[in-house]
């Protein structure tokens, strides 16, 4: 049974899916399609085109679908789309894309803390960590199980990598490598161990993922050269990885400054 309080204001064009609880003062607006499952948290607004899936949890003061802060906007359709048990803590913002027919698109089993950010036409994948005040510009992409710490900025159409974490307070303006831990002003300090490890990743795999990451940032190599061994010896999926993402960056990579190992744990 769908359970909406008598102050939230739900218009009959939305479409709510089987035990959806909308809080108090909440607003969904037309257009709005929420799955089953899904709690609306109270004061929540969510509007324009937008699709939440199933099981989600939307917290106090959160806004879904606004506008885009571009001032490319031009108006027309553009959308949210969401997937499933994402939790989006209290006064996150999400924002639908600017141009006609672009959507920001979020998959499932993500942690959004308290105002956290996500601009338009960003790409989320799944398993992510998005910690509190973090700003994700426009056409933003987090690979899986990527973790943005407390108060990231992140400038627009940088893309993280899978299992890449970002230390707290720190400014990335460049792509940040699978598996990389960076912090500061784009800077790489390790690659991410204890994330890695977590996943799943064998010893095997991490050792291998450290030697590709020594290879491209420690043995004195141009970026083409280290790029170029890199291909030659890619013969685990992670490292094919890891290959497709360098060939693939249109900003560049975050660099690594002189002092720091590679194999490093924190």
């Amino acid at each position: 049974m769908t359970r909406i309080h008598p102050t939230a204001i739900v218009d009959p064009k939305a479409e709510l899916g089987a035990d959806v609880e909308v809080g108090p003062h909440a607003v969904i607006d037309a257009n709005v399609r929420v799955g089953e499952g899904t709690t609306i948290g109270a004061n929540t607004w969510l509007t324009g085109w937008t699709e939440i899936g199933r099981a989600n949890q939307v917290h106090f003061g959160a806004v879904v679908g606004h506008l885009p802060q571009d001032l490319a906007f031009a108006g027309g359709v553009t959308r949210v789309r969401i997937g499933d048990r994402n939790i989006i803590r209290e006064y996150s913002t999400i924002h639908r894309g600017t141009k006609e027919g672009t959507e920001t698109i979020i998959g499932s089993d993500n942690f959004f803390m308290a105002t956290a950010h996500v601009a338009h036409n960003c790409r989320i994948g799944d398993r992510c960590v998005v910690a509190n005040g973090v700003l994700l510009a426009g056409h933003v992409e987090l690979g899986d199980r990527a973790f943005v710490s407390g108060n990231v900025v992140v400038h627009q159409f940088v893309r993280i990598g899978r299992l890449a974490m970002i230390g707290g307070l720190a400014r990335v303006s460049k792509d940040v490598p699978p598996f990389a831990l960076v912090e500061g002003n784009s800077i790489v300090r390790a690659v991410n161990v204890v994330g890695m490890r977590r996943a799943g990743l064998t010893s095997e795999t991490r050792t291998r993922i450290k030697e590709a990451y020594r290879t491209l940032y420690r043995r004195g190599l141009t970026y083409s050269a280290a790029v170029a061994r890199l291909v030659a010896e890619a013969d685990l999926p992670e490292l094919r990885e890891i290959v497709a993402f360098l060939q693939g960056s249109k900003r560049g990579i975050c660099w690594m400054r002189g002092g720091d190992d590679v194999a490093a744990e924190e």
